[in-house]
């Protein structure tokens, strides 16, 4: 069996998604709400980067973790997204197995900065909150890009892992990936041989990658939350729990999904769960990442109008 899959193996030229329902009419629909949730997207992100280059009010760390964030955020959806769209037009759905090995891989690469990225913002407004005289000194220039660079490190060094010990095995026909992409679990299945490590590989990195940062996370909000109970006026009690709201929002809307699709038993896999989980925690949350982080900031909105003034002064 072991023989035949490595020569079944060495035939994969490409992969097809199945993606979601074959009927024109559900497809075409789908279509145009990916389409138009993907450009506004694009159009949030691009314009929070945009603001924070733009403003110098906002050239602080937690901007600068933000525009980094919306720049994760930009490129995630667009490894995805744009394969999906076109194969909601295109009668055969395929991917070529060196295209699904390079979607796999910058997937997993950015999800993981998106992880750690959080852990960062998380011990950002902690050290603005509960040592704010300390801030400039503790969050300087040099360290917020030190912190980035392990972000990326740790990021390509699991993303690698995943891949290359996923796309090592033996694959047996018919090559039908039941996802959207070349998602690691849905590959996985197609698999000739015993797949029991990358269950557990994927059990192990799937704690170091999420349940890590989600616990520094929770510290840093435990030591935020008592060190705001402390401050007496109500006003300063509500403008740093707004601050921190809109990170609680999205790091749970993020979270929740990553880490029923990666810390799950493989026995487990429901394909058509998991494409729902997919979209929503590369999607949607992608989407509504601007929305919240605009909605619930004055400073960004303030900048969102200062740039429509100058805009107009300049007319």
């Amino acid at each position: 069996m072991q023989r035949l899959g490595k020569e079944n193996h060495s035939s994969v030229s490409e992969f097809l998604l199945l993606g979601f329902s074959s009927e024109s009419q559900v497809r075409t629909a789908l279509f145009i709400f990916f389409l138009l949730l993907y450009l506004i997207t694009l159009l949030g992100n691009g314009l929070i980067v945009t603001l924070i280059y733009l403003d110098s009010r906002l050239h602080t760390p937690m901007y600068f973790f933000l525009s980094i964030l919306s720049l994760v955020d930009m490129s995630y959806v667009t490894t995805t997204v744009p394969q999906m769209l076109v194969n909601m037009v295109r009668p055969r759905r395929t991917i070529s197995w060196g295209a699904c090995v390079a979607q796999m891989f910058i997937f997993l690469v950015l999800g993981i900065a998106e992880c750690v990225l959080y852990a960062i913002m998380a011990y950002d407004r902690y050290v603005a909150i509960c040592f704010p005289l300390h801030y400039s000194l503790l969050m300087s220039r040099l360290v917020c890009i030190k912190m980035v660079t392990v972000c990326w490190s740790i990021s390509v060094t699991g993303a690698l892992i995943y891949t290359v010990f996923t796309m090592r095995l033996p694959y047996c026909g018919p090559y039908k990936i039941n996802h959207f992409f070349c998602e690691v679990s849905a590959v996985l299945k197609l698999a000739c041989a015993d797949a029991s490590l990358n269950d557990r590989l994927d059990f192990i990195l799937g704690f170091i990658l999420l349940l890590v940062p989600l616990s520094l996370i929770l510290a840093s909000y435990v030591r935020i939350f008592a060190s705001i109970l402390r401050i007496r006026s109500t006003q300063g009690r509500l403008k740093c729990f707004s601050t921190c709201a809109s990170h609680i929002t999205v790091v749970t809307m993020f979270y929740g999904p990553a880490m029923i699709m990666y810390m799950r038993p493989g026995s487990w896999y429901d394909p058509e769960r998991d494409k729902k989980l997919a979209l929503f925690y590369n999607v949607v949350s992608a989407f509504l990442n601007p929305i919240i982080y605009s909605l619930r900031n004055k400073d960004v909105k303030g900048a969102f109008l200062k740039v429509l003034g100058d805009r107009r002064t300049a007319h």
